[in-house]
């Protein structure tokens, strides 16, 4: 694919970002690029201008199988899942280098790829992906069991070992983060595994694939295969020899991977899904900074991200200047061009997802809900949509309870404490939840009483490597980050195997 030259305007100046060459559009089995079985491709497109950007290998399950083939080898007879933790670990280093050395190759292909801001990805997004390679690096020779005490006359202890083949199926709107959430800690645990990416989104992951290979992982341990959900994705989550599903995405999406697994052969699945998030705003908040955190909690990254804090209730008595100021930000909040360093807020994801969040917006003025703000297309070409906020709203309204996954913001008043619990467990979600309060008894109270796996108070959007993140409800189960993704949860990547001997044994042979 030919270079391309993006001009964008930030601060009256004209800026240039030369957008790097297509370098990867096959799929990765075994180590190589490969085309897809069939000879499929499907295309890629810029959200900026609704141009295509590439061409990319259509896998299906043909393709999957070979992926699995490869990967089942790899771990049975291959060396990963055999060597010490730390030989996995210096390999896993080595990857991060590579990363570092391109953030600005990386982070250009998220930006034509999915819409996101450069610089963001430059700063954040792609260090984060060499950050949680690291963080796992650092735990994969610390992977231990334990001895266990027998009421009878037995030795025991616990193994913890890798579970196996694993399948992830990544979402579209954090190509990058995403991407080794999930393969970090797995190429940690010693398994192997196929990435299916986004279809919206393949080129990222196809040059980690790439810096994979060049930083040392063997053949067959990573394998990343470009297609649809309803074709490569489906055959990953029935496929009867892949050992664990992990998935990001829609929860219906979610429901289908669980009756796959479990027709097939009873594979774990982790999955974490949709989310409509609330974000309780109190009496004794700092009405401008509460007022900021809501705004960023439904437009960053364009209000596609499945903890965004799409319901925002506000307590009566500071109702009205919120209103105000609130309206006042989302006016002047920039929409342009990503690669722009000044651009707040760049284009949706595709066309489809465009329209969907518009169809949602008049879904919600024919509810009867007023539209405060927003609730327009911005610009010429490409897929932007302003930030959209409906004050008038009613908790049965479609846009309150169904996830739009875009930059719509449904704002509610509310009374009293009890009010604002129940209203905020009033969703089938339970992924997020966000309170603004100086009353750390109010805190304590809320945030034990809001079934949601993360809880933030005083803040929104902070993530960590060392958190665990995951909902409850039909947000799903099994947690992302933090050593539980590696070995403390119900989607273990590690398993426990439990030994035993009787106590007459002198020695414990290292391989047994």
């Amino acid at each position: 694919m030919a270079n391309k030259e993006q001009q964008s305007n930030g601060s009256g100046e004209t800026k240039h970002f030369r957008i790097p060459e297509i370098k990867f559009t096959k799929l990765f089995i075994n180590g190589e690029f490969v085309d897809a079985i069939k000879g499929r491709t499907f295309d890629t497109v810029d959200p900026r201008t609704g141009e295509v950007t590439a061409i990319i290998a259509e896998g299906d399950m043909e393709d999957v199988d070979v992926a699995v083939q490869a990967a089942r080898t790899a771990f049975d007879h291959g060396q990963w899942p055999r060597m010490s933790g730390f030989q996995r670990g210096k390999i896993m280093h080595k990857f991060a280098d590579l990363i570092e050395q391109n953030t600005e190759e990386l982070a250009a292909l998220d930006c034509i790829d999915a819409g996101k801001l450069f610089m963001r990805g430059k700063l954040a997004d792609i260090p984060g992906g060499a950050r949680l390679l690291r963080y796992y690096a650092g735990a994969a020779d610390k992977i231990h069991g334990e001895v266990l005490k027998s009421t009878r006359s037995l030795h025991a202890y616990t193994l913890r070992e890798p579970i196996g083949v694993v399948g992830h199926i990544i979402p579209w709107n954090f190509p990058t983060s995403m991407f080794f959430m999930k393969v970090a800690p797995a190429l940690a645990a010693g398994c192997t595994m196929i990435v299916k990416p986004a279809e919206q989104t393949p080129l990222s992951a196809l040059f980690y694939a790439h810096l994979a290979k060049q930083a040392g992982v063997p053949d067959g341990v990573l394998n990343v295969v470009t297609g649809f959900g309803n074709t490569a994705g489906a055959a990953i989550s029935k496929h009867m020899d892949i050992d664990m599903v992990s998935f990001t995405g829609s929860t219906e999406v979610g429901r289908l991977i669980m009756q796959a697994a479990a027709l097939s052969n009873l594979k774990t699945v982790s999955l974490e899904l949709g989310g409509k998030s609330p974000l309780i705003i109190f009496d004794d908040a700092d009405v401008d900074k509460a007022a900021e955190l809501a705004l960023n909690g439904v437009v960053y990254n364009k209000g596609e991200v499945c903890v965004s804090s799409s319901r925002v209730y506000v307590q009566d008595g500071i109702y009205d200047e919120f209103e105000k100021k609130l309206v006042e930000k989302a006016k002047a909040w920039k929409l342009g061009d990503p690669f722009d360093p000044s651009t707040l807020q760049g284009p949706q994801v595709d066309k489809r997802q465009f329209e969907k969040i518009l169809s949602y917006i008049d879904i919600g003025m024919k509810e009867g809900a007023t539209l405060l703000t927003g609730g327009k297309p911005w610009g010429s070409k490409g897929y932007y949509v302003e930030p959209t906020v409906f004050v008038d709203v009613k908790e049965d309204m479609q846009i309150v309870r169904d996830e739009i996954f875009g930059p719509v913001m449904s704002l509610m008043k509310f009374k009293t404490i009890d009010e604002a619990i129940e209203r905020a467990n009033n969703s089938k979600y339970g992924l997020a939840a966000g309170i603004v309060t100086k009353d750390l008894n109010v805190a304590n109270r809320v945030s034990r009483s809001i079934r949601a796996g993360i809880i933030w108070v005083n803040c929104y959007f902070e993530f960590d490597i060392d958190f665990p993140y995951g909902g409850y409800k039909m947000s799903g189960f099994g947690r992302d980050l933090g050593l539980n993704a590696l070995h403390k949860s119900r989607d273990s990547l590690t398993r426990d195997k439990t030994k035993w001997a009787f106590d007459e044994i002198t020695a414990v042979d290292d391989n047994l």
